[in-house]
Order: C-alpha cells, then sequence, then structure tokens
C-alpha cells in the first residue's frame, strides 16, 4: 500500500477528539479492530484522522477506499457534510461548519459556463444550477437565515485563524472547554495575525475573558423594572436589549400599512434571535 497523505489544510477544518473521547475509541479499536475503511481522495486521507492517529500508532491493520472528486472544494465540501451527518454538533461546531461549507462553496463551480470568479474549471456534469446565492442554498439546508449563514463565515474565518495558530487551542473553543462568544470570533475575524497570536496566547495562559458580558447602549430598560445587567446572564442582557429595540420599531410603525420595515425588523430580530439561541 502507498503511502497515506495527511494533508494540513484538510485536517485543519476537522474537530480534533478530547483525551477522554480518544481513549475510548483506542479502546475500542484494540478490543475490535478498525471496521471502518479509511477514506482516501487521490492518497489523501479525508476520513478517519483520528482512526488512522491510532492505529499507526499500535502497528494494527486496516482497508481503505477512494472517492473521486473533481476538485480540493469538493473534497472539503464532502468532509464537511461527513462530519455534520456522523456526530452530534454543539451550537458552536455547526456554526463553524456551515460557515466552513459557505466560504468552500462559493469557490465550487455552479453554473452552465463553468466558471466564476474563483476558478476556470469546466462544468461538471450534472443537474443546472440553481438561481441561488450561496448563502441562500445552504440557508434553505440547514434551516437557518441567509444572514445566519454569513455570520457562520466569520466565525469559522476567526477557529481557523485560531487553529492555524494552535490547534490545541481551536479544539478547546469547538469542544466548549473554552468558551469564547460568537461577537468576539467575528470581532477577531476582522482583526490581524497579532490579534489571533494574543487571543491564542490568552487562552493558554488562562486569562482570556471568554463570554464577556455585553454592556447596554442605554438604561430604557431600567424603568420597566430589569434587573440590574449586573446580575444576569450575557444572554439575558442580550436578549432584554434585543427586545428592546424591536418593541420601539415596531411602537414606531404601528399605524403604518406599509408593513415592508416591520418585515424587515421582524427577520432581523428573528435572525438574532437564532444566533443568541445556538450561542447559550
Amino acid at each position: 500500500m502507498d503511502e497515506i497523505v495527511i494533508d494540513e489544510e484538510f485536517e485543519l477544518y476537522l474537530p480534533q477528539l478530547d483525551k477522554v473521547a480518544y481513549a475510548d475509541l483506542e479502546q475500542n479499536i484494540l478490543t475490535y479492530g478498525c471496521r471502518v475503511p479509511l477514506t482516501l481522495w487521490n492518497g489523501i486521507l479525508i476520513d478517519g484522522h483520528n482512526r488512522y492517529s491510532i492505529l499507526t500508532k499500535h502497528g494494527l491493520p486496516f482497508e481503505t477506499k477512494s472517492m473521486e472528486f473533481p476538485s480540493r472544494e469538493h473534497v472539503l465540501d464532502w468532509m464537511i457534510e461527513n462530519q455534520i451527518a456522523q456526530r452530534n454538533l454543539t451550537p458552536l461546531q455547526l456554526s463553524f461548519f456551515r460557515g466552513v461549507r459557505y466560504n468552500t462553496d462559493k469557490k465550487i463551480v455552479r453554473n452552465e459556463s463553468g466558471r466564476n470568479q474563483h476558478n476556470e474549471v469546466k462544468a461538471q456534469n450534472g443537474p443546472k444550477p440553481q438561481n441561488q446565492s450561496t448563502a441562500e442554498r445552504l440557508a434553505e439546508q440547514y434551516n437557518v437565515s441567509r444572514n445566519t449563514i454569513k455570520r457562520d463565515a466569520q466565525v469559522a474565518n476567526a477557529i481557523v485563524a485560531i487553529g492555524k495558530d494552535s490547534p490545541d487551542t481551536k479544539r478547546r473553543i469547538l469542544s466548549g472547554e473554552t468558551k469564547i462568544t460568537r461577537k468576539q470570533l467575528k470581532e477577531l475575524a476582522a482583526g490581524t495575525e497579532d490579534d489571533v497570536a494574543r487571543i491564542v496566547e490568552q487562552i493558554q495562559e488562562g486569562t482570556f475573558e471568554g463570554g464577556r458580558r455585553t454592556s447596554l447602549a442605554s438604561d430604557s430598560g431600567a424603568a420597566g423594572g430589569m434587573s440590574n445587567p449586573a446580575d444576569m446572564q450575557p444572554w439575558e442582557v442580550q436578549f432584554t436589549k434585543m427586545t428592546e429595540e424591536f418593541r420601539q420599531v415596531m411602537r414606531s410603525h404601528a399605524k403604518t400599512e406599509d408593513t415592508t420595515v416591520v418585515r424587515a425588523s421582524l427577520r432581523l430580530y428573528i435572525d438574532m434571535l437564532e444566533d443568541l439561541y445556538r450561542g447559550i
């Protein structure tokens, strides 16, 4: 058998098992062997990285199967879908994978001419592409909003950047061992490499303040009997703020017959609730 290649870029997008889960998998393989073939593309491992690590560590036999894809983007697309199908994902993990799919799918040819702004390969045989943007198509697939998918892309960009600096820090974030908000990740996605390095260092040193509280833009809620923000959970503060802002919009348009602004505000409020739900 030819040597199996580990692609660093592909591996960067895969979640790492924590020590307990890895030990459980190792014991299972030592007891029963590897019953699922490792999956390869052009000799590159695309599914079974943890199993391969354990098998080579103990010199155990295993089988492989090969799959064909037209491009690296198609491979990564399949890998992410495979992860989503195989795992019970946390909200942050699901957000990460949706974001990776969005960033990857934008590079895949989906028009009849076989071209987009990312590549010049020939179009593949298959069904004709739909007149949907990548965000719209994935939003429909995962039953979320288009804006949620785009925010997921920012989350994914930040986590990938962290993983390039420190794979273990990325593992800790995706496993939930280190708490970090989507807002912090989206801010980091717009930052520099130095910003990423600083966050990684803080996480490794245990000085990172994850899930920091969100301050209110005004004290308008206090008059309505709202609790002191210092005594509230971060999600309570965020929910109270977004709800009060939504109420103000509804009141200002209560008598208008034009529901365009109301519908847009309601859609935004729903998107924000979805993000809050997945962040708790």
